[in-house]
């Protein structure tokens, strides 16, 4: 399994092939240079013989070629790190890329179904830690690579048996590094996803701070994240030491074979077999040949990090698709007729809730909704919209059935204003724009001015280009439904969703919007969900719905003479004027 998500990481990387390879190049050049330094500082060495016995002429020549060499290694360095540097960068752009478009196309019950703070660590955290690993794997597997071949090749020109002595101690090394790094894995994964529940516990919590503070949920809410942020501190503190373990027992092995060279070799230069010169030479080759496999074994942690994260990442990315639908045709001129035949739906198969619903909406209608909460109210609309697919019978919008045109050109004919108001980090011109983006500033002024909402605007420190913070937090909450409004007045579609719009709206505003809904509704087909029922009293048809059914069904006066649930409902508002 870890292959295969590391295949699909270097997958992400394959377009920038030319730049792995010009970092693959500069590698080799680089640690060419740098392999060089042990020779030329070892030749030098053998010009200083004894006091009086110094060739000051070759030593210089030496130094300066010294240099020289120590420049050029830097330098292709640099360059092999902004190539890495590239693949890694773009590699995971691409991916967060591919991410982002991902959750614009899967269902919306996979977001209903994920907690979102956990899917923003996801296209966040998880892919920035999958760029660290990337990043040190990239510039560290070249040079090790390299420097082990180079170091081996120049260890052997100057000493056949103290390089075996090297080279057999080195499977050691490895067996080690690979020991702890197999074994770490498995904490590095619990460890990914610990954050992710951190993140998405943290999202809620800050999301709906207000409520936490009403109900003096402050210390059970701290008790929440103290056992998951517990639970990741067990998590990081095993994967840590795994991966803290790797190295020093590496390096504990690395001195080992540098003693064993130090002391094979001092007894070669005893024999005469090696000059001075050469011994200092081979110690630093030595000492060059084991370091990579420490970089390694770090490597290896910062893989295991990154594919862990790329395991959560690519299960977001494996996720199924809602159905494409580029092929149907768009809705055409919409009427705002309406037909819902023997439709039945659930969240869940185990839990019923829409049963052989059906309902005849005449183009321009004004369909009131009501029921208790969990009734099913809402849940008509997300199916109307194809937030959701029913799961039998059908939905037809002027004689059209609503799974054989596009969704996009479905939703477009509706016009939602809902309880809960959206609004997004940017001016008040764009917010109301955000439904037509085009629009010109008469027709957002026209727009804001149906809504109520002009007076207001024009008194923000910069009217129109007022800049609204996340979610509208520097104006009322009635404020943000009168601007969520006037982005529908803009749009002006054939079919209006109204869920309870007005909620948040003082009486004498909301009897101000109630006359913009009467010009906006005129013509139009309108589904109004409400739990005020004085506010639905002239609407057409009234669908009183309990446990998912339509168990009344007709205008107000004739629901209150059928003395039945809506009466119920009807009088226990009104029961006490």
């Amino acid at each position: 399994m870890n292959k295969n998500v590391l295949k699909r990481v270097l997958r992400y990387a394959r377009p920038y092939g030319g730049s792995l390879c010009a970092a693959l190049i500069t590698a080799i050049i680089s640690v060419s240079l740098s392999l060089l330094a042990p020779i030329l500082i070892g030749n030098a060495i053998d010009f200083i013989v004894e006091k009086g016995l110094v060739d000051f002429a070759g030593v210089l020549k030496i130094l300066i070629i010294l240099a020289a060499t120590v420049l050029g290694s830097s330098f292709f360095q640099w360059v092999m790190t902004m190539c890495t540097n590239k693949v890694s960068y773009c590699t995971v752009r691409d991916m967060r890329k591919d991410v982002f478009d991902k959750l614009n196309r899967v269902p919306l019950k996979y977001i209903d179904g994920n907690a979102h703070g956990d899917l923003i660590s996801r296209v966040v955290n998880d892919i920035e830690t999958i760029s660290d690993g990337l990043l040190q794997g990239f510039s560290q597997l070249f040079t090790g690579i390299v420097t082990i071949i180079g170091t081996l090749i120049f260890m052997l020109t100057i000493n056949l048996q103290i390089t075996l002595v090297v080279v057999v101690a080195t499977p050691l090394s490895l067996f080690v590094a690979s020991f702890i790094a197999k074994r770490s894995f498995r904490y590095f994964r619990e460890q990914s996803a610990a954050r992710g529940e951190l993140g998405g516990y943290i999202e809620e919590l800050v999301g709906n701070q207000k409520t936490v503070k009403a109900f003096g949920y402050e210390e059970r809410s701290k008790q929440g994240f103290e056992v998951i942020n517990e639970k990741l501190r067990k998590t990081g503190i095993i994967s840590q030491f795994f991966s803290a373990l790797t190295n020093p027992t590496t390096r504990f092995v690395n001195g080992v074979i540098y003693a064993a060279v130090g002391i094979v070799g001092a007894l070669s230069a005893i024999k005469g077999n090696l000059s001075i010169g050469q011994l200092s030479s081979f110690l630093q080759y030595s000492n060059q040949y084991t370091k990579p496999f420490n970089e390694i074994s770090g490597v290896i942690t910062e893989f295991q990090t990154a594919i862990a994260s790329a395991s959560r990442v690519f299960a977001v990315l494996d996720s199924e698709n809602e159905p494409s639908d580029e092929r149907l045709p768009a809705l055409g001129d919409c009427t705002g007729e309406l037909d819902i035949d023997n439709v039945s739906f659930s969240y869940t198969p185990e839990k019923p809730l829409i049963r052989g619903m059906n309902l005849h909406v005449r183009a321009g209608q004004r369909i009131a909704i009501v029921g208790p909460t969990g009734c099913g109210k809402t849940t008509l609309i997300n199916l109307l919209m194809r937030f959701y697919d029913v799961n039998e019978g059908n939905i037809t919008v002027s004689g059209e059935d609503i799974t054989q045109i596009t969704r996009e050109s479905l939703r477009r004919s509706f016009g939602m204003v809902l309880q809960e108001t959206w609004l997004f980090s940017g001016t008040v011109r764009e917010n109301i724009s955000y439904g037509k983006p085009n629009a010109s500033d008469d027709e957002i002024i026209a727009a804001a001015k149906a809504a109520h909402a002009h007076s207001f605007i024009k008194r923000l420190p910069n009217g129109y280009d007022t800049y609204i913070s996340e979610d509208g937090g520097n104006i009322s909450q009635g404020q943000k439904q009168l601007l969520c409004i006037a982005r529908i007045m803009l749009t002006n579609p054939p079919m209006l969703i109204l869920d309870e719009a007005t909620s948040n709206i003082d009486t004498r505003t909301e009897i101000r919007i109630q006359r913009a809904f009467e010009k906006m509704m005129s013509g139009k087909t309108s589904f109004i969900i409400a739990h005020r029922l004085s506010t639905i009293k002239n609407a057409d048809i009234i669908l009183v719905m309990r446990d998912g059914n339509i168990i009344e069904q007709g205008n107000h006066d004739e629901l209150l003479a059928q003395n039945g649930f809506y009466a119920e409902l009807y009088n226990s508002q009104f029961a006490q004027a």
